[in-house]
């Protein structure tokens, strides 16, 4: 049984707190969705310790507001913006075919939450499934390569207490046969990016490349624009900056060097529990479970081979 990591840091810490005294020169840093909300906090605490940022986006025009505002704000224009959609898989192949020099942090970051509506990609995938973890799934394999010439690299799986909800349906991943449920859908996508870090730091850690999962916290953000808007209580609630932090943490921490496959909330590592929390705290023991992540890791892959469902099909 391995210690629970924890840290100085804690709830109200923030993004700028956690990498106070770091030096990311010479760095280079990728962060999914990074035009907004926490992605933008995590973009701009980095590229304020020195790490030449890229922001991996769908929406340019945001993107490039948001690499401005940052080096306004720092006094150095560090960050930059590739376009990337996560829901399109040839998005995904075309941004790393471009890809070429060494990646230090990837931040896989983007999200959308809770679909009223059951949509489908072009392969027959669920949307909230096909963008929160197989693009996440391709952009990560894809940059493998990437990540090993960085000669010591870490993976960040921004995930959810959303994994609480549900754990991956191996036998319907795409909602053929089950009742489409948003939050349901948005579970399984958040414990398939726990799985992701696990199994990477599992596949990958001899070549230097660590991967850790998170919970950011309760953030008023754009991703709650299906829900009505946050309804976490006032106390629980963090700022943006807060939010970014336990991603900071994983992304460029000396605290964390060498640490991989586990799930932190808070900046302390989240405990593992066998049923629901009332306060939702810790991870399900489903979603940082090694045989999951090594099933879902050859789902993944065939799911990319074949380019259409097995359980869905192209609707």
């Amino acid at each position: 049984m391995t210690e629970r990591i924890v840290t100085p840091f804690g709830f109200a810490s923030t993004a700028d707190e956690v990498i106070a005294g770091v030096d990311l020169t010479g760095r280079r840093a990728l962060i999914t969705g990074g035009a907004a909300g926490i992605g933008v906090e995590t973009a701009r605490s980095l590229a304020a310790a020195g790490a030449e940022v890229v922001l991996g986006v769908r929406r340019v025009a945001a993107g490039e507001q948001a690499a401005a505002d940052i080096a306004a704000g720092i006094g150095a224009d560090r960050v930059t913006v590739r376009e990337l959609d996560l829901a399109d898989q040839d998005s995904v192949r075309r941004f790393v075919a471009d890809w070429d020099e060494p990646l230090h942090i990837l931040v896989n970051n983007a999200g959308i939450m809770a679909l009223p509506e059951l949509e489908r990609t072009a392969e027959g995938w669920e949307m909230q499934f096909a963008t929160n973890f197989m693009g996440h799934f391709a952009l990560t394999v894809g940059l493998h390569e990437a990540l090993a010439s960085a000669g010591g690299a870490r993976v960040v799986s921004v995930s959810s207490s959303g994994n609480l909800f549900s754990p991956v349906v191996f036998d319907d991943l795409h909602f053929a046969f089950r009742p489409y449920d948003p939050l349901l859908a948005y579970g399984q996508s958040k414990s398939a990016e726990a799985l992701l870090a696990v199994e990477v730091t599992r596949r990958w850690s001899g070549e230097g490349i660590y991967a850790n999962a998170l919970n950011p916290g309760a953030i008023a953000t754009g991703l709650q624009k299906h829900t009505g808007g946050l309804r976490t209580p006032k106390e629980r609630q963090k700022t943006p900056q807060q939010g970014a932090a336990t991603s900071v943490l994983l992304a460029a921490s000396p605290l964390l060097e060498g640490i991989g496959g586990r799930y932190f909330e808070d900046c302390a590592e989240a405990a593992v529990v066998t049923e629901r929390p009332a306060d939702y705290s810790g991870v399900a023991a489903y979603a940082v479970d090694p045989g999951n992540a090594e099933r879902l890791w050859n789902v993944a892959s065939d799911l990319m081979t074949a380019g259409v469902t097995t359980s869905g099909g192209a609707r």
